[in-house]
């Protein structure tokens, strides 16, 4: 460490920004060159490792909530954050103190030599040290991009869950479902267990199974949900668990996360497993944020994610007229995230999160059909301030799209409760 050496959280972070020479650059030689020096690879007796281009998040939650309801001490890493770097990592489901963080960056930084590390892979191995010397007995991680060659893939897990195989990020991850699955399908490991949230996973991830002799578990096939309104019932083989409550998050995520701590021999009581599936929530995730108008964000930015969100509003919004806030990035498939939202929405306010790669509010207008009620606002917080304004007690008002347009409204909603 140098004398000018970082001394704050947000120091670190600024210099983990300028340390590669690209913010993503896939592969797992660098990483692993560090990882091993570290014995990061097993950072926990029994480490769970999620891919997938929805529900990642969601799923890892309802793994972290059901394990802990069972007794087990639990890490859970994630990302993208929405305010705080230190929601990346949670150790018992708690967030960890700056101080924490700046200790495992040193750690990291002393370790590496001259290896050059992008931001999300100093994070990661900052994270896997983290996890290593809080001793838990479960680290759930959530991979960043892909699975093959994403940092979070240097880790050995014990199970490997795949929630769903959709496009997005075609620049780095092909632009087919095949050459998606290929990539998600990089996590499986020979002989070792797996569950595969998708009904008609592509062939390259059923191939990847097989060729490993992975003991996979498929949604659809091996297990299932048979939803009745508000409570439902898990079905795997003879196992049937019934009268669950819904939560607020996707079914089949649920029911992978109940899927997989079967698998494990983990899964809590029936009556602690409806008792953590009543209260599961997850920030960002048709997260409430007040009512009369109800405010609700969420973070879909892609089609399929959009597909989910449009079939929750239709039962949260049933008879109310629907406001919708939204800012997505560029490279984002624009006009297939609004077709699935097009029918429910009557009122949109487009904006453009403060970073570069934001779709400007005239590509987003761009991307909807003409003769709609449109407004373009200067900012995220200006847009969402507009639609509150312009709902009745009675409407509902839906703030989605890129993680970073979640986080501006989240914050504009801190600052108006400061005021």
């Amino acid at each position: 460490m140098t004398i000018n050496s970082p001394a704050t959280l947000d120091q670190w972070l600024a210099y983990l920004e300028q340390l590669h020479s690209s913010a993503i650059d896939m592969g797992l030689a660098r990483v692993s060159a560090v990882g091993d020096r570290l014995a990061l690879a097993k950072p926990a007796p029994l480490v769970i490792l999620v891919a997938g281009t929805n529900g990642k998040g969601t799923t890892c939650a309802a793994l972290e909530q059901l394990l802990q309801a069972a007794g087990q001490r639990t890490a859970v890493y994630g990302s993208p954050h929405l305010l705080r770097y230190n929601e990346r990592l949670r150790i018992d489901g708690r967030e960890l103190g700056d101080a924490d963080h700046c200790a495992a960056f040193a750690c990291i930084e002393a370790a590496r030599g001259d290896t050059s590390l992008t931001y999300f892979e100093f994070g990661t191995l900052a994270a896997l040290q983290l996890i290593k010397a809080a001793a838990v007995d479960v680290a759930i991680i959530e991979v960043g991009l892909g699975g093959r060659l994403d940092a979070t893939n240097i880790v050995d897990p014990d199970l490997s869950i795949i929630t769903t195989v959709d496009l997005d990020h075609q620049a780095f991850l092909g632009n087919d479902r095949n050459s998606i699955g290929f990539e998600k399908a990089g996590i499986l490991r020979a002989g070792r267990p797996a569950v595969i949230g998708e009904i008609d996973p592509p062939a390259t991830v059923l191939a990847r199974a097989a060729e490993l002799s992975v003991d996979g578990r498929w949604f659809g096939r091996d297990f299932a949900v048979d939803a009745e309104s508000e409570l439902w019932t898990f079905v795997s083989g003879t196992e049937r668990l019934a009268q669950l409550p819904r939560p607020a998050i996707p079914l089949v995520n649920a029911a992978v996360a109940i899927q997989a701590l079967l698998l494990l021999g983990l899964l809590p009581p029936l009556v602690v497993l409806r008792q953590v599936l009543a209260t599961l929530r997850l920030a960002g995730r048709l997260q409430p944020l007040g009512e009369a108008p109800l405010k609700l964000v969420d973070v879909a930015h892609n089609p399929h994610a959009a597909r989910y969100l449009a079939s929750e509003l239709q039962r949260l919004a049933a008879g109310r007229r629907l406001l919708a806030v939204v800012g997505m990035m560029a490279d984002k498939d624009l006009a297939g995230v609004f077709a699935a939202l097009l029918p429910l929405v009557s009122q949109w306010w487009l904006v453009a999160p403060d970073l570069p790669r934001a779709a400007s509010t005239a590509q987003l207008r761009a991307a909807l059909p003409v003769g709609l009620e449109v407004q373009q606002a200067p900012s995220v917080a200006v847009g969402w301030q507009q639609a509150l304004a312009a709902a009745s007690a009675t409407d509902v008002v839906i703030g989605f799209g890129s993680f970073y347009t979640v986080a501006e409204i989240l914050q504009a909603e801190q600052d108006n409760c400061g005021h």
